[in-house]
């Protein structure tokens, strides 16, 4: 059974989620083990829609104090909408809009510059918000390419947020988002409606920039199902669960 665990490192993974299937828990699951099981963690999260404090209470759910890694430096937060603001309606703002985005950028190499060992994890969540709020799709393509591009030449991992809106009706931002990916996070509701049981699956695709050599995909057919509790998601098979089929 797939665990997101299970993912290698130094991947460009994109994490597609709905609004009655919101996927944060997998990027807290995801820093919390990271945290906890490598000896020298390194990661860098860039927020654009939570603040430190609801990331602080998630992680002391899996026994994680945030802060003792902010202090030591093997954790960075960066609040995204208090680096970059949206360009003023009819006003253009090209370039100071693309040299906050720079500023980022920059932020993440000097980051990555620091980091020694194993592969750094930087999370951005989420993008989408940046379209909603007013950034153009050009401009946050770009964005969404150079942090690629820095990832990649420091192996690090890099995990981005997209919400669908219309299900089965990919906008462009998602296209690009697919190009760019090595693989495709896909959290979707249950077909069925809600269940006390389950809250949604979980399926694996492979992105535009997938390589030759791949990992065991996992289509809707067989996705791995997953029920949130107070201490964190719990992970089974599909119709595993007690009372589903």
């Amino acid at each position: 059974m797939f665990r997101p665990s299970d993912l290698p490192d130094g991947i460009i993974l994109l994490i597609t989620d709905e609004l009655a299937a919101p996927a944060d828990f997998l990027l807290h699951r995801t820093l919390a083990t990271l945290l906890k099981e490598r000896q020298s963690p390194h990661a860098l999260i860039l927020s654009v829609s939570e603040g430190i404090t609801r990331w602080r209470a998630l992680a002391s759910k899996s026994n994680v104090n945030l802060q003792q890694h902010l202090d030591a430096g093997s954790l960075e937060f960066v609040d995204v909408l208090s680096e970059v603001h949206p360009p003023a309606a009819g006003g253009g703002g090209n370039l100071t809009t693309n040299t906050s985005f720079r500023v980022l950028v920059d932020r993440v190499q000097a980051y990555l510059d620091r980091a020694q060992g194993g592969s750094p994890l930087i999370i951005l969540d989420d993008i989408t918000t940046l379209e909603w709020i007013g950034f153009s799709a050009v401009e946050i393509t770009r964005f969404s390419r150079a942090l690629r591009s820095v990832c990649l030449k420091a192996n690090a991992t890099l995990l981005i947020r997209h919400h669908i809106v219309t299900p089965n009706e990919p906008d462009d931002l998602f296209r690009h988002l697919l190009q760019i990916s090595n693989y495709h996070l896909e959290v979707r509701p249950l077909s069925s409606g809600r269940s006390g049981e389950v809250s949604g699956e979980i399926s694996l695709h492979p992105g535009f920039s997938a390589p030759s050599k791949t990992i065991k995909l996992i289509n809707r057919s067989t996705a791995t199902q997953y029920r949130l509790t107070d201490v964190g998601p719990v992970f089974f098979a599909k119709g595993t669960s007690g009372g589903v089929l």
